[in-house]
Order: C-alpha cells, then sequence, then structure tokens
C-alpha cells in the first residue's frame, strides 16, 4: 500500500514486501532492514521487526518472555490467516446446510417478532430467541451474497488477523457483527428477516481503516471502497443499512481500541472497548424487546 499523499518523492516508489512482493510497503525491519507489510510486521520495542529476525537467529521460537507481538500486542502465528479460513468455512457449511434445506435459514435469520398465525412459523428475538443475533451472522440464502461476503472476508480479515492477533481480531468480528445485528433488531421492522455476515464485514472495514491510519497509509482505497458499499446499502432496498452502520461504527470503536491502546493497559483497555461496545449492544437489545411484549 501507499503512503499518505505529500510524503518525499523518493517515497512515491515504496519497495515491496520482502515475502510479499506484490505489496508496496514504507515500513522496514529495524534489525535486517528488509521491507515489510502490516501481515508480516511484529511490534519491538523499537520500530518493527520481520517474522525471520524475531526469532533471534535460532531457527526456533523466541523464548516466551521475548515473544513476538503483533502491533495490537497479539501473539505472532505461523498461519496469521487461521481463523479466517475458520470463519469463511463455517458461512460455507451453512450456506450448503441452507440449500439443503430452505427451512434451515428461517431458523437462524433474524427476526424480531413473527407475523400473527397462521404465518408464524416459529418465535423471533423479542420472544426470548437471543441466539437469533449471532446465527444470523452466519446465514446466507444466495450465491452472490455469500460469494461477496466472503470475498471480502478474505480481502480484509487476513490482513487484520495479522495485525491484530487472533483473540483481538475475532472480538472485533464478533463484536461488530453483534452491533449490526442489535441496530437491526432496533430499528427496522418488527418482521423483517435479516441474514449474512455484512455488519461483522463492515467492522472489519472500519477497523482496517483504523490501522492504516495508525501506520500512516494512503486511506483513500479503503475510503473508496468503503464509500461504494454504502452506495450499495443506500441503494438497495433489499440490504439491511442498519447491520451495515451497526458493525461499521462497532468496527471503528473496537479498532481504535485496539490500535491505539498504551502498553501498559494495552489488555485492560482493548477488550474494555469491546466490553463497553457489547454493553451497548444489550441495552438496545432490552430496550427493543420491551417495546415489542
Amino acid at each position: 500500500m501507499n503512503q499518505e499523499a505529500g510524503s518525499s518523492p523518493e517515497a512515491q516508489n515504496l519497495p515491496g514486501c520482502y515475502r510479499h512482493p506484490d505489496r508496496e510497503t514504507g515500513i522496514r525491519c529495524t534489525r535486517c532492514e528488509r521491507p515489510i507489510c502490516p501481515e508480516c510486521m511484529v511490534s519491538a520495542s523499537v520500530g518493527f521487526h520481520c517474522p525471520e529476525c524475531v526469532r533471534d537467529g535460532s531457527g526456533g521460537p523466541a523464548p516466551a518472555a521475548a515473544r513476538p507481538r503483533t502491533i495490537a500486542g497479539g501473539t505472532v502465528t505461523a498461519d496469521p490467516r487461521l481463523f479466517t479460513k475458520i470463519l469463511i468455512g463455517i458461512n460455507v457449511a451453512v450456506f450448503i446446510a441452507i440449500q439443503a434445506n430452505e427451512s434451515l435459514a428461517t431458523d437462524l435469520s433474524l427476526i424480531a417478532a413473527w407475523p400473527p398465525a397462521p404465518f408464524a412459523p416459529t418465535d423471533g428475538v423479542a420472544d426470548g430467541q437471543y441466539y437469533r443475533l449471532v446465527t444470523s451472522m452466519f446465514a446466507h440464502q444466495e450465491i452472490w451474497h455469500i460469494g461477496f461476503n466472503m470475498l471480502s472476508l478474505w480481502w480484509l480479515g487476513g490482513p487484520l488477523e495479522a495485525a491484530l492477533g487472533r483473540a483481538r481480531y475475532l472480538a472485533v468480528y464478533f463484536v461488530s457483527g453483534l452491533a449490526g445485528s442489535a441496530l437491526a433488531y432496533l430499528l427496522a421492522s418488527p418482521t423483517t428477516q435479516t441474514l449474512g455476515a455484512s455488519g461483522a464485514i463492515f467492522g472489519l472495514f472500519g477497523a482496517t481503516a483504523v490501522l492504516m491510519r495508525r501506520l500512516n497509509y494512503d486511506l483513500r482505497p479503503i475510503i473508496a471502497l468503503l464509500v461504494i458499499n454504502l452506495i450499495f446499502t443506500f441503494g438497495w432496498s433489499s440490504i439491511s443499512w442498519q447491520a451495515h452502520i451497526g458493525g461499521l461504527v462497532a468496527g471503528l470503536i473496537t479498532g481504535y481500541g485496539m490500535v491505539h491502546a498504551p502498553r501498559e493497559r494495552r489488555s485492560l483497555v482493548q477488550y474494555g472497548t469491546c466490553a463497553l461496545v457489547l454493553l451497548v449492544v444489550v441495552g438496545m437489545t432490552l430496550f427493543r424487546t420491551a417495546q415489542l411484549t
């Protein structure tokens, strides 16, 4: 990725990461001085190190006390995209199950309250089925829907998982998804049926923008892509704008907490931020339930 406009002329032709030559970067390992991209950089006491240098030259993992960390304080792992692959696998498995049994989409989707009988096949969130706030995040019916969402998850999730670490990445993903579900539950019609991973993915958009800003990268590509997605969000009547906006806002907030938390209180600030967003999610859910019952 390019750095922000206004940098020196020499910065206009940035080198490629030594592990990913197609990714331009202005960051170099402070030990070996090789160029490294966000997926490869490991936060150090001074600057960033590449994965090879953090092994301390021994060919094996560094001692526990000096174990390499990501920019957000997470543990650097051999497969930085593992949880992204697992999330994609779960979504695909649920999609296949829904194709085999269409009624499963009804059982997993987010709906506040079904219309009066004889049209009511089951209960909704307002009747105590709060699990729908989570299961709806993994349910898709159309091939274009899951295809677009999983492509976005792979493109955004992999680099973000590498930059944050697995636990922090999952926290951002699920908090954003739940925030999207809660806002859809709060603002959409009680009989509107909502499903899809878009809320969580918009959260990854927000967190990625915060991370790129933290690394002084050019924000124009991610902003342009986000604007295009927002145009589709508000221009297509069948898309839940509530889930998208709820996820985006939660991703911005939790992403900021992840990458800007002070080192001495890092975990407290990071997970405390997630807890505060979840508290708002619970509040919105309970408020809407009280309105409908």
